[in-house]
């Protein structure tokens, strides 16, 4: 089943239970998927669908984050909107898969004390790897830790 059949059934249910907030936040992240798809002129797969779903709560938290102070009404739609995002949202790599997967591409590239100059060459290996999976400024933190 593809998310976009799973979160138009959970709409349904949200309608049936009159739960407009949910339903307006699954009511928005379909129409994210189905543009993605007719951009793309066919069927989503499912890294593209989680990567949609990963920029929606990106944007989502920007929209929170970028929120005056005194306008909790938008701090508190952005929450509940997050929550029901993150239902769909794949699980992210813990800290520690990213590091094994790190050391992994400094074995294929044959570093053994990685410095700032390789950094380039160690992310451009690692990112196609670990996309959809981990967040980018993750991970570059985590590269940094390996630098000498």
């Amino acid at each position: 089943m593809s998310k976009i059949d799973e979160i138009r059934a959970q709409m349904v249910k949200a309608m049936k239970e009159k739960d407009k907030e949910r339903k307006d936040s699954l009511s928005m992240l379909l129409s994210a998927l189905k543009n993605k798809a007719i951009d793309k002129r066919e069927d989503l797969t499912e890294d593209e669908e989680n990567e949609v779903i990963k920029k929606e709560i990106r944007q989502t938290k920007e929209t929170m984050d970028s929120a005056p102070a005194d306008r909790d009404d938008i701090r508190s739609q952005c929450e509940k909107r997050l929550a029901v995002y993150k239902e769909f949202a794949p699980e992210d790599l813990s800290e520690d898969a990213i590091r094994e997967i790190i050391k992994g591409v400094l074995k294929d590239l044959a570093i053994e004390s990685p410095t700032p100059k390789d950094k380039g060459k160690i992310m451009k290996e690692l990112m196609p790897r670990v996309k959809g999976k981990a967040e980018g400024s993750v991970v570059n933190r985590i590269v940094g830790e390996f630098m000498a």
